[in-house]
């Protein structure tokens, strides 16, 4: 389905290096195996989505001081070193030297990139994925994105958990054939039932059976506070009233963390290159670090 894809660049690079062995290495010894791995990625998905337009969002800040000020929480397991100015993430020794090369070549290539200064990826795509008409495919192996699913407007997640060989294509009905909820309420759900992985409780108590059960009978987190507020008791899961009740100082910044900015100002120039941009360089890039084959397949599906 042509249109634009937008790739979720650090949930990639992260998958690639876990997925492909360090053994990968430039002629100096110096692992490249994310690198590797993220352009054979790229490679597959135009290959076999043949997006008309492709842009490669990233994180100017994987903890932004906006969700951390609402949750302190909100990632703080993942934080090796906080200053006064940054939170320092615990990456792998090996993945950290081999960012400036994954830009280095996306560069050469001239593929589009996108990120704003106190945001994360998941900000940036909810905002090119709003201010598109669509259709828009999301690459990702984030559940939170699942929030953006649209069927109106064809803007659907391509989920990597099982491989960018085997997707998971997600729209509205996949969604709630996945987790009992209308399709475009993933963000209450989660806000419901809480996520670990980034350091969100949830309401002590709700699991996802009555987090689903909740969304589904209100619509969404207004309509459960609503719900509370106006003394509505039908509906509610055994004591789960009760529970929510108690939870009110969380509820209103937890849903502000999970749900995705979709208006930031962010403007990107997401042609696909049909030619490199800067051959030359993507030559040297490639003797530096034995990037030769993935390269080569990347270039021969862009034409």
């Amino acid at each position: 389905m042509p249109g634009l894809m937008l790739l979720d660049t650090p949930s990639l690079y992260f998958r690639a290096f876990f997925g492909v062995p360090e053994s990968v290495k430039a002629p100096d010894g110096t692992p490249v195996n994310a690198v590797r791995g993220l352009i054979d990625m790229i490679a597959r998905l135009v290959a076999d989505r043949r997006p008309d337009r492709l842009v490669c969002c990233f994180d100017a800040d994987w903890r932004p001081a906006f969700r951390v000020e609402a949750i302190p929480s909100y990632k703080a397991h993942r934080v090796v070193e906080a200053t006064a100015s940054v939170d320092v993430e615990e990456t792998p020794d090996t993945l950290g030297p081999q960012l400036p090369v994954i830009d280095a070549v996306l560069a050469a290539f001239g593929i589009a990139r996108a990120e704003l200064a106190g945001y994360e990826a998941d900000d940036v795509i909810g905002t090119l994925a709003h201010n598109d008409p669509g259709p828009v495919d999301i690459v990702t192996g984030d559940r939170d994105l699942f929030q953006l699913v649209d069927d109106d407007r064809e803007v659907r997640v391509l989920y990597t958990a099982r491989g960018i060989r085997n997707l998971e294509i997600l729209g509205e009905k996949e969604v709630s054939a996945k987790y009992g909820i209308p399709g475009r309420a993933y963000a209450d759900y989660a806000t419901l039932r809480g996520d670990p992985s980034d350091g969100l409780p949830g309401v002590p108590g709700v699991g996802e059976k009555t987090a689903a059960a909740l969304v589904t009978r209100f619509g969404s987190l207004a309509g459960i506070t609503e719900a509370l507020d106006t003394g509505v008791t039908d509906g509610f899961p055994a004591g789960s009233r009760k529970k929510l009740e108690a939870a009110r100082a969380y509820l209103g910044p937890a849903e502000m963390v999970c749900r995705v900015v979709t208006d930031l100002p962010v403007e990107v120039a997401d042609g696909l290159p049909r030619v490199p941009a800067d051959p030359e360089t993507l030559v040297a890039l490639a003797d530096q670090w034995n990037l030769a084959s993935p390269i080569n397949r990347l270039l021969n599906v862009l034409v």
